[in-house]
């Protein structure tokens, strides 16, 4: 039997996808609602019926599975300068697939603590100094964490000279303390590819427990990562591809979502034009960033505020009142659908504004310093103008026919040329929702997963780019 069941346990919806190995062929694909708060195998089972009256019955030789429930995997980072190892620290546990609830950078004080607590998050990663590097800060830090009344779980990630006696302050209170090595070792130096397993060892022993997901256990064989830490395991196998499998290249990913915009670079990002200077830390190949107020419906409200509705109206071709009324609407009801062609025009004009607003965030940006001997170009971040395809995934994305002119916002404007995004990419379109998915089945067949997303990732039409 060469059937394999692939599980994501979403904020909202449970989302399955039946793949067959021998074939590389999806089977089928459905959803229920997410049941976390009774019994999470509820609305798998509701997704069971659905795939099941598409497909008949099936046996399924594996299921994994990978969740973003509860509130998915919610981190603080703590670090001891904020465009160092604090920053560090936030890379680290974005790309272990976390939501970041805040980062907190030199000596934590009482007022911060009390801020930690009331954000609850399930991990802390604690970092600061280079190894050999400043010591009294993390020792600081790790003294008022001891105050937390809640026993979060802690990941120790700073200078390794000091390392056992953090451990042993935090061992006090905290049942759960581990370490690894250094995110920034040296300086500007990244190493966060430790941490973020650590992190993800943590959130399959302790956090899949805590959020209910547990009762899975008896149809799941294997609770694998967070959702966006898939995606993002996707999105490198894609681009990079395997030794038996060529990939694609220097791509981006952009997931919108109800209540946030995800978007993954997989490029390294190095200036595209000679004589600029590269400045701040190094980037990562492949880069996760999360925007928690660019969202379709959650943060609908946070998005308008974030844009004004000027911008939202604009690509809507509508009043701005009509902006504000629709956002009023969807928010007493994030299950309402548009109902006419003002609402569906909405849907893209927001949709367009998550892409725009996210990817600016997301890629790095040129300024022009002016010497004595002439213009000097400064980059920070990844320059991604020459990045070659951007994948569309999630609902607004996926079940819009005018889905390429929300992706239009990932592009590079004349109109600010300080902000390095893609020129000239082509757009595909992660049709049957299966990125998330892929990326699980990554983990065991790689080879297979790639061709799969060559397969079934596709162009929507052949106007496009």
């Amino acid at each position: 039997m060469s059937n394999v069941l692939l599980i994501d346990f979403g904020s909202t919806y449970t989302k399955i996808t039946a793949v067959d190995l021998n074939t590389e062929t999806v089977l089928g694909t459905a959803h229920g609602i997410t049941t976390v708060d009774t019994d999470i195998t509820e609305g798998l089972n509701q997704a069971l019926s659905s795939l099941f009256a598409q497909t008949g019955r099936l046996e399924f030789a594996r299921t994994l599975a990978c969740s973003s429930a509860a509130g998915g995997l919610k981190m603080v980072a703590v670090g001891l300068v904020p465009e160092m190892t604090a920053e560090a620290a936030k890379r680290a546990a974005l790309g272990a697939g976390a939501k970041v609830l805040g980062v907190f950078c030199h000596e934590l004080s009482e007022y911060e603590v009390a801020e930690i607590e009331k954000l609850t998050p399930d991990i802390i990663l604690l970092a600061g100094g280079t190894d050999g590097g400043n010591k009294t800060v993390i020792l600081h830090n790790a003294a008022m964490l001891v105050q937390l009344k809640r026993d979060v779980p802690v990941v120790v990630a700073g200078n390794k000279s000091v390392t056992p006696q953090v451990v042993s302050i935090l061992a006090g209170s905290k049942t759960e303390v581990v370490h690894t090595e250094n995110v920034m070792p040296r300086l500007n130096e990244l190493n966060i590819e430790p941490a973020r397993q650590k992190i993800r060892d943590l959130f399959l022993r302790k956090i899949v427990d805590a959020k209910g997901l547990n009762k899975a256990s008896q149809i799941v064989d294997r609770m694998v990562m967070p959702t966006p830490a898939a995606v993002l395991r996707a999105a490198e196998l894609l681009s990079c591809g395997t030794k038996q499998e060529a990939g694609l290249g220097d791509l981006m990913v952009l997931d919108i979502g109800g209540a946030t915009t995800d978007v993954y670079s997989i490029a390294k990002g190095d200036p595209t034009k000679g004589g600029v200077m590269l400045k701040g830390l190094p980037e990562p190949l492949a880069k996760r960033t999360v925007e928690g107020d660019l969202g379709m419906r959650y943060s609908a409200s946070a998005l308008l505020k974030a844009s004004g509705p000027a911008m939202i109206a604009g690509r809507s071709g509508v009043l701005e009142q009509a902006v504000t009324d629709y956002v009023a609407k969807i928010e007493k009801d994030i299950e309402y659908l548009p109902a006419n062609q003002a609402e569906e025009k909405l849907e893209v004009g927001m949709g367009w504004t998550c892409t725009r607003l996210a990817v600016d965030r997301h890629a790095g940006t040129l300024e022009t310093h002016y010497t004595p001997f002439g213009s000097a170009f400064v980059q920070t971040g990844k320059d991604l103008t020459a990045v070659e395809t951007v994948v569309g995934t999630g609902g607004v994305i996926i079940n819009n026919p005018r889905a390429e002119e929300i992706l239009n916002g990932v592009l590079f404007d004349p109109a600010e040329p300080a902000v390095l995004k893609p020129q000239a990419p082509a757009f595909l379109i992660d049709e049957k929702y299966i990125m998330a998915a892929m990326g699980l089945l990554a983990e065991e067949h790689p080879d297979i997963a790639l061709r799969m997303m060559k397969k079934y990732i596709v162009r929507r039409s052949k106007e496009w780019n």
